[in-house]
């Protein structure tokens, strides 16, 4: 993937679900939406659910989709903190644009991400600890699309 098309992506991460972006008009019944764009690059988050959720991210080039991942997590814990979940995920890194970096650490939180793959074909889980306690979950998946 070029290098222009990660910093946007990072940038869109950056700015809608970890940034605490405004949503957008729900495409499904009860959906969250979050919607980024530059130019002819469209970033667009959506997810169904709240302590139990799915979701997609996507990202459109000239309007024609070039990348996704889905994803599926839970609260596993009363300790959730879903601002320190937006914090790890501001840190999204360059060679892995997919969730957070591979450990992020905060007061007692803990984030933690272990991807395999490229940003053409992945997979991983990321968790949330809380004094050593897992409060978190989440597996995601995706790749280019042609």
């Amino acid at each position: 993937m070029d290098k222009n098309i990660i910093a946007f992506l990072i940038k869109a991460k950056q700015a809608t679900y970890a940034g605490k972006g405004a949503e957008t008009t729900s495409s499904r019944e009860k959906s969250h939406d979050l919607i980024f764009e530059d130019g002819d690059l469209m970033y667009y988050d959506t997810y169904l659910g709240g302590s139990k959720f799915a979701g997609e991210e996507a990202l459109w080039i000239s309007k024609e989709p070039y990348w996704s991942m889905n994803y599926v997590g839970r609260v596993t814990g009363g300790d959730f903190s879903g601002d320190f979940l937006k914090e790890a995920l501001l840190h999204v890194p360059e060679d892995k644009p997919f969730r957070g970096p591979k450990q992020y650490v905060s007061g007692d939180y803990r984030y933690d991400c272990d991807v395999e793959g490229d940003v053409e074909w992945f997979w991983g889980k990321e968790t949330i600890s809380f004094k050593d306690v897992q409060v978190y979950e989440c597996l995601f998946h995706g790749g280019l699309i042609e």
